[in-house]
């Protein structure tokens, strides 16, 4: 296993009714995803705020990924929608403060679809493997160092 690996992690938020139930019954097929990825029930993935993306990075997050419904399928009916508009949003202001736009992505999975969501775990902790610690790690490190010396 990589090292970096190890040192990374990556927050999902997860739907209640569609990822987060993808979750669990990838738990029950007994398929496994990353140790490093943590994550987050939420009712519904449109009730995610920019703020929580951003937070969830300045918290040591190296990488975001919002799993929901798929588009048509949101129990909330447009929940989803809300949510990818919010995680392009957020994309950007990435981009604009320095880090990569690869480190928050959002999915669309079905309840039923324990492996694809396996899938696009496995895909987000290879993106994150690939770009390493988020530079705002890497500042906390370097500040702690210098307090400690």
């Amino acid at each position: 296993m990589n090292s970096n690996k190890k040192e990374t992690t990556i927050v999902a938020f997860c739907c209640l009714y569609c990822a987060y139930a993808a979750a669990d019954l990838a738990g029950s097929m007994r398929l496994q995803y990353p140790s490093n990825i943590r994550i987050v029930r939420t009712p519904c993935t449109g009730r995610l705020e920019v703020e929580y993306f951003l937070k969830a990075f300045e918290n040591g997050a190296d990488g975001v990924i919002i799993a929901g419904c798929e588009e048509g399928s949101c129990h909330f009916k447009e929940g989803n929608l809300v949510a990818k508009r919010r995680v392009n949003y957020a994309r950007k202001l990435l981009a604009e403060s320095g880090l990569e736009m690869e480190r928050l992505r959002m999915v669309n999975v079905s309840a039923a679809n324990a492996r694809l969501l396996v899938d696009h775990l496995q895909k987000m902790a290879e993106t994150i493997q690939k770009l390493g610690p988020s530079a705002l790690n890497k500042a906390k490190r370097q500040n702690q160092q210098e307090i400690r010396s």
